[in-house]
């Protein structure tokens, strides 16, 4: 016995062994960032509480008794909402042409994914030209439609479209690529016995192509929303958030809390509030979309 349980220590303590520094980097970057988020949201630490006060979940009921916070969240929500569809169905059409097309083939995928190769930073900065009012071209088209100059970053009605269209532009071609290696996995034969049976196009689409790409949709949907929760760089150079919050999104009003004016109870609440937000809205996905998934 003492020998079968030596000969068992001696092999899996080399794999351990292996596994520890990368276990040590997780545990003291992410398990313990977790474990002292969650403690110090129970707690209150702010510029008049220097030493954490412990009032349990007193951080919890302020917030949503804070105007602002709802405010914010419901802007999140449409931009989830406005970006995450858009920006899927846009990459999906991108891919099926750049999978077909002959001619410029490599050209054309680049070019579809050259806006994710940019910076944020750069992104928002290029895009806040283009919406400066007398100068940009798209607050020139906007003037020229309305018949009057815009601000459309000024206006609280225009804002978060403004942004919703930036980050479609920007993140399409990144899940593209997804959905074109999805495409060039799908068997041929399939294709040609629907041609040959005289099946129209649309059909194969819909009864080929979008099941078999199911699983690669289920991926891209998690990071998408993930990602909707998660850019404030934008925010940062373009906005600050305004005017009067009508583009201020959860995780820049966490930072905002936190470092700007210094609630670090408040910042840790409404962080746990985000990320048990996105592990609710990535398991209804996961669950709702598995059901319709081919893996085979």
């Amino acid at each position: 016995m003492n020998a079968i349980w030596g000969e068992r220590i001696k092999r899996n303590g080399w794999g351990w062994g292996l596994l520890l520094p990368s276990l040590l980097i997780l545990g003291l970057f992410t398990y313990y960032p977790i474990l002292k988020t969650v403690w110090l949201s129970l707690y209150q630490k702010d510029l008049a509480t220097p030493v954490p006060v412990f009032n349990g979940l007193g951080n919890y009921a302020a917030m949503l008794e804070d105007p602002v916070f709802i405010k914010v969240f419901i802007n999140n929500l449409w931009f989830a909402l406005g970006t995450v569809p858009t920006s899927m169905a846009l990459a999906f059409i991108m891919a099926l042409f750049a999978d077909k097309v002959i001619r410029g083939r490599g050209f054309i995928r680049f070019a579809y994914f050259y806006p994710n190769m940019i910076p944020m930073i750069a992104v928002a900065n290029i895009w806040l030209f283009l919406y400066t009012p007398k100068f940009g071209l798209l607050a020139h088209l906007a003037s020229w439609f309305s018949q009057r100059e815009v601000s459309l970053l000024g206006q609280p009605g225009t804002v978060m479209g403004a942004m919703i269209v930036m980050i479609i532009w920007k993140e399409a071609g990144y899940f593209m690529l997804f959905y074109l290696a999805a495409l060039q996995q799908i068997p041929k034969d399939l294709y040609e016995s629907a041609a040959v049976d005289g099946v129209s196009r649309m059909k194969v689409l819909w009864r080929i192509t979008i099941p078999l790409t199911m699983p690669t949709t289920l991926f891209v949907a998690v990071v998408a929303v993930t990602n909707a929760f998660k850019l404030v760089d934008h925010l940062w150079i373009m906005t600050k958030g305004g005017p009067d919050n009508a583009s201020s999104l959860l995780l820049y009003y966490i930072y905002d809390t936190a470092f700007s004016y210094y609630d670090q109870g408040m910042g840790a609440a409404m962080t746990v509030v985000l990320v048990v937000l996105l592990l609710i809205v990535s398991s209804l996905q996961f669950f709702g979309l598995d059901r319709k998934i081919h893996y085979d």
